[in-house]
């Protein structure tokens, strides 16, 4: 990984979506923290989803832990409405620091989106 401890590989035909994940993702999860985003598909994101949730069907994001200090993020490109690649992006980091679903993980989501908005990561 580069000096950032962040990668990034898209595996479709689509273009990237135009997102500082990087700085995002040191924002909630620190500099120190590695993390590989695998921007798929369909096929990719439903057979994941398949294997680790038994769930037969694609979805919008998978965050898997690592280690506590390394993850994996994939994000569906087909699937990004209506949240958008920022806002899912955001949702996997903090699965990746252990939230679960909640209000106060919507809040929280939401306040890192009006950062990342202000400081012009998307």
């Amino acid at each position: 990984m580069n000096s950032t401890k962040f990668s990034a590989n898209n595996q479709t035909k689509k273009n990237p979506p135009k997102v500082k994940f990087n700085l995002i993702k040191e924002h909630i999860l620190g500099k120190r923290y590695e993390l590989s985003l695998v921007l798929c598909g369909d096929s990719l994101s439903k057979k994941l989803n398949r294997i680790y949730r038994k769930t037969d069907k694609p979805t919008n994001v998978l965050s898997f832990p690592i280690s506590k200090d390394s993850g994996e993020i994939f994000i569906n490109l087909s699937r990004l409405e209506p949240f958008g690649a920022a806002h899912l992006f955001i949702h996997g980091c903090l699965h990746l620091k252990g939230m679960q679903h909640s209000d106060r993980m919507w809040r929280v989501e939401n306040k890192i989106l009006n950062v990342a908005s202000n400081r012009r990561w998307y």
